[in-house]
């Protein structure tokens, strides 16, 4: 009989560290969705810079070509 009641417990255990781990399965399924959201988000809020950033160098250059062909007026 000890060995019926060892092999359910040891059935127990298992199913405990088998719910544990699909727990944790979901968690870091929710936490690698999160992130790649995240992920997604950044890259364009740095494209979207990265355009703005192109602008403001193209509209400088253009006042310092217009500055220096004041000065040669």
């Amino acid at each position: 009989m000890e060995s019926l009641e060892q092999s359910t417990r040891d059935l127990q255990r298992l199913e405990a560290k088998l719910r544990q781990l699909l727990d944790q399965v979901k968690r870091l399924r929710e936490e690698n969705e999160s992130l790649q959201t995240r992920q997604e988000s950044l890259v364009s809020e740095r494209a979207a810079l990265v355009a703005k950033n192109d602008e403001a160098r193209t509209k400088v250059e253009a006042m310092i070509h217009r500055l220096k062909a004041l000065e040669q007026m």
